[in-house]
């Protein structure tokens, strides 16, 4: 058993006061009260996202979704030449010579079946 003073708020109702704001959108500072209080809210969701907590449970859930065949992968490729001004990247510092790069974007996109 873990020492020190006991939780107040109840792990359970602190992941919904996360997922209730992933939901809407809303500021940190706007979840409702009956999820917790928002600051142990925020802190539980970045000391998950720093300990990799939250990839591992995507990662769970979306195997086990593929698993099932509820998934269907769509592959998509975009790529595009962005340019700038010489004042945008620096021309009239270094004297103007023609930049541009060129960046290829495979995107893997998941759809989960509505059952």
């Amino acid at each position: 058993m873990k020492a020190g003073r006991p939780p107040v708020w109840p792990r359970r109702q602190l992941i919904d006061g996360i997922r209730f704001r992933v939901r809407t959108g809303v500021p940190w500072r706007d979840v409702p009260v009956k999820y917790g209080p928002w600051g142990r809210i925020y802190d539980l969701f970045c000391r998950w996202q720093r300990d990799g907590t939250w990839q591992r449970i995507f990662t769970r859930l979306q195997s086990l979704a593929d698993a099932k065949g509820a998934i269907t992968w769509d592959l998509s490729v975009d790529s595009m030449v962005p340019r700038s001004s010489a004042c945008g990247r620096g021309g009239l510092l270094r004297g103007c010579q023609a930049v541009s790069a060129c960046r290829v974007t495979v995107v893997c996109l998941a759809r989960v079946r509505a059952t």
